[in-house]
């Protein structure tokens, strides 16, 4: 089922979430791989790979 409000995050935690995928973008631009990208943003592997 699909929520309308963006998945049941409140606004604030959909625009830290979209701080982590912005941020995750830079670093993969630059060459580094998920898992280093994963430890150094605290998320998990399978986020990274995502």
């Amino acid at each position: 089922m699909r929520y309308p409000d963006g998945g049941g995050l409140t606004p604030a935690a959909r625009a830290k979430h979209e701080q982590a995928r912005l941020e995750a973008a830079g670093l993969f631009a630059v060459g580094m791989s998920p898992p280093e990208v994963a430890k150094k943003l605290r998320v998990s592997r399978k986020s990274a790979y995502a």
